[in-house]
């Protein structure tokens, strides 16, 4: 297996401005946490309205993990492994064999653990974050994405093929509800600021839906007017005012008015956009356009883009995080078998890290925040 390629190092992406002209768009000032409101969910920390991610500035990792190992994990859909990367200077610490099609790497509510999701695979393999080493798989139907509500109570599995939400004990992963699902391809999902719902994207059928977290029932199901759309990652703004949905077939984001469960609009961003990750400072969502090579810039404040970066010769930016610091930006690329470090400050192409085949739902570890809400690090 190879480290960083030639391409490491090289000059900056090209960006640009929504008029073309060349930009350089760092993030803002960092927002300062305000009054903390109690959560609807026994159990679930008290967050700050004005900004839900308040608490994951650079910094502010949490004690439990603050001696856990810096790396990046790749899981490689068509290579049964996952790469394991070190930040520091991009190369590659090991692949390690797990299930069939890992999907997503993801961090327990707790932080203590990393779940990989063999979705073919059925069975979920852990990672020790301290040590780097995995440990016994867990057999788990379907496991295509996991999340976990915000109380920790339950592990939520998206189980795509059999149309289910699974909630699951967060540890054992024994099963506690089946929720089935009147929509096709479960994949991504978010949180409302009180934990009560969460908004839940289906990907084969082009429709969005609604659960109530503390009763685990469908509040309702939207179906998005874009013909043969495809839902992607979905993202609470800062406020907790708008859920944005990534959609791959319209070539950008849906705006979600959660609490009244209505479409507001779409943001065009790129072709395929598909990821969605929040700067340290809650100013900029990244938005991954998979089916252009590109990275959109999206201005919480004015909730339009305000620039773009575009990978030099190409790519396919999938899924990834933001790093501790927030100075970088990793994204795999799905279907060219490498792994992108991307500069927040000017969009530079920092590396360019040969893996396995088909890698996707890249975890990027130790981040800041209190607790995990799963994906590849939802973090608050």
């Amino acid at each position: 297996m190879t480290g960083m390629d030639s391409s490491a190092g090289q000059g900056p992406a090209s960006v640009s401005n929504a008029a073309g002209a060349p930009a350089n768009t760092p993030a803002g000032t960092p927002r300062s946490a305000g009054t903390m409101l109690p959560a609807a969910l026994p159990g679930m920390p008290a967050y700050d309205p004005a900004d839900l991610y308040s608490f994951d500035r650079p910094g502010m990792v949490s004690p439990v993990i603050a001696a856990a190992l810096p790396r990046v994990y790749v899981p490689n859909t068509e290579s049964d492994t996952v790469t394991v990367i070190d930040p520091s200077d991009y190369h590659i610490i090991e692949t390690m064999k797990v299930g069939h099609e890992p999907q997503h790497v993801v961090p327990s509510w707790d932080l203590k653990t990393l779940w990989v999701n063999n979705d073919l695979g059925n069975s979920l393999t852990p990672i020790d974050p301290f040590t780097g080493k995995a440990g016994a798989p867990i057999p788990v139907h379907d496991p295509y994405n996991l999340y976990f509500t915000p109380d920790g109570a339950s592990a939520v599995v998206m189980a795509s093929k059999d149309m289910q939400l699974v909630f699951r004990d967060p540890h054992t992963m024994a099963v506690q509800k089946v929720l089935p699902v009147p929509c096709e391809g479960v994949n991504h999902a978010d949180f409302s600021p009180d934990g009560a719902y969460f908004v839940v994207s289906c990907e084969f059928s082009g429709q969005l839906l609604k659960v109530d977290t503390k009763n685990r029932a469908i509040l309702g199901v939207l179906d998005l007017p874009q013909k043969g759309s495809m839902p992607q990652d979905v993202k609470i703004s800062p406020d907790g005012k708008v859920f944005y949905v990534a959609d791959m077939v319209a070539n950008g984001l849906w705006t979600v008015e959660g609490d009244a469960f209505k479409l507001t609009g779409l943001i065009p961003t790129g072709k395929g956009a598909h990821g969605l990750y929040v700067s340290r400072d809650s100013t900029t969502m990244y938005v991954s356009n998979r089916g252009e090579g590109s990275i959109t810039l999206l201005d919480f404040a004015t909730g339009r883009p305000r620039g773009k970066w575009q990978l030099p010769d190409g790519g396919s930016p999938d899924i990834g995080g933001v790093s501790a610091d927030g100075k970088v930006l990793w994204l795999s690329g799905r279907y060219n078998a490498e792994v992108y470090a991307i500069s927040t400050t000017d969009g530079r192409l920092l590396a360019r890290i040969r893996v396995g085949r088909g890698p996707h739902g890249l975890a990027v570890y130790p981040q800041p925040g209190r607790y995990s809400l799963g994906h590849t690090g939802v973090f608050r």
